[in-house]
């Protein structure tokens, strides 16, 4: 056989290929598969996520907690607390035109200061004057985020349809950051890696500058002389990226295995509706990520239920607009280990999937009208299905 025909029949067959199973393991476990050597920046990485930082080592003056694990601790280090949250501030004049309100603290309105920033006047931040709109945010789940990370961009781009010219409703599209990179992290998919969301969370949550140039003001100003005493930048690179590869190494979560062939057929009739009255055309149930250096992230399959896009949600769920976002659009939120969570959509307003399925808009009216007109129990099955994420 020639040689060409032979490669041909090769790439066939291995595009036939089923995909392998999602990756899981137990909330805050390793990723399968990882070398030694990786396994243990993953657990240094760790020690460092539950770390408490101190002034004295640069926290603050103005934070929301001291340590990451602080507000990524339930069901295990990296997934949220279920009562937390950030608070956004923007001024959104009109389409594409969005004001961060960096130099007026808006990016995260911190609830707590420091005993020197307190003593200098500064009990708290407070949202910015000139904000026109303010958002608050459950922190995300940190469970396989290095496979969402892993996901080849092509792969998100090819799901975008942003003139809706398939003429289902559904108009998804690619967010950028300022440099044009694709960026899939945070409700508003403002972040492009990980390790960017690593140095973001480090000092708008703490106040912890990780690079020069950081600028960790207060209400948009620099702290006052004396109250911010360690040096810039407070967390060096090192500590930056042992942070990093503890997200990127972390596993998701497993689904909820039914004990029952009874169970198994409420689970699988719920995951059906869910296709049916059109959930999967934002909430991609699985991803494959690209060829990694990293075997444990490698041509792995993601069950996320995301296309990690964004979406006009409606006024109802209308929030601060992003570097690429309006106010109301948001970035499909991932429903693997939703069965961990206790409050639902990105601010937490529902305690229900039920509810929480009915306070979606926009372009997933329609698919909210559709669950709305099911029998009480077909909405259960979906509901169970959902439970099992």
């Amino acid at each position: 056989m020639k040689p060409i025909i032979l490669a041909l029949l090769t790439a066939l067959c291995a595009a036939c290929q089923p995909d392998p199973p999602p990756v899981a393991a137990e909330p805050g476990s390793p990723l399968p598969g990882l070398t030694d050597a990786e396994t243990a920046r993953f657990n240094a990485g760790l020690m460092l996520f539950n770390r408490i930082f101190s002034p004295a080592e640069g926290l603050g003056p103005a934070f929301n907690e001291n340590q990451c694990s602080a507000c990524h601790t339930v069901p295990a280090a990296g997934g949220t607390t279920g009562f937390e949250r950030i608070t956004k501030a923007t001024r959104h004049t009109g389409p594409g035109a969005c004001d961060l309100l960096i130099d007026e603290g808006g990016e995260n309105i911190r609830t707590k200061v420091t005993p020197l920033l307190r003593a200098a006047g500064v009990p708290r931040e407070v949202i910015p004057p000139g904000a026109t709109e303010i958002g608050r945010f459950l922190p995300p789940f940190l469970f396989g985020l290095g496979l969402v990370e892993a996901i080849p961009d092509e792969v998100i781009v090819a799901r975008a349809d942003p003139d809706d010219k398939d003429g289902d409703g559904i108009s998804g599209r690619v967010a950028r950051g300022p440099d044009g990179r694709l960026t899939r992290f945070g409700r508003k998919a403002d972040v492009a890696t990980l390790e960017d969301f690593t140095r973001s969370a480090l000092v708008h949550e703490m106040g912890l500058t990780s690079r020069p140039g950081d600028r960790d003001l207060v209400n948009g100003a620099p702290p006052p002389p004396g109250t911010d005493p360690a040096d810039d930048p407070e967390i060096d690179d090192a500590t930056v990226a042992l942070l990093t590869d503890f997200s990127r190494f972390l596993a998701p979560t497993a689904a909820i295995a039914p004990r029952s062939k009874q169970q198994a057929d409420t689970m699988e009739a719920g995951r059906r509706l869910f296709t049916q009255i059109g959930c999967t055309a934002c909430h991609t149930p699985t991803m494959r990520t690209g060829p990694s250096d990293v075997p444990a992230l490698s041509n792995k399959t993601v069950q996320l239920y995301s296309d990690l896009l964004l979406h006009d949600m409606g006024p109802k769920l209308s929030n601060v607009c992003g570097y690429d976002a309006s106010p109301q659009e948001l970035r499909t939120t991932m429903l693997m280990g939703l069965h961990y969570r206790s409050m639902f959509m990105h601010d937490g307003r529902a305690f229900d999937l039920r509810d929480a399925i009915l306070e979606h808009g926009g372009e997933a009216q329609a698919a909210r009208d559709a669950f709305e007109r099911l029998l009480w129990i077909h909405q259960e099955y979906l509901v169970i299905f959902l439970r099992s994420l």
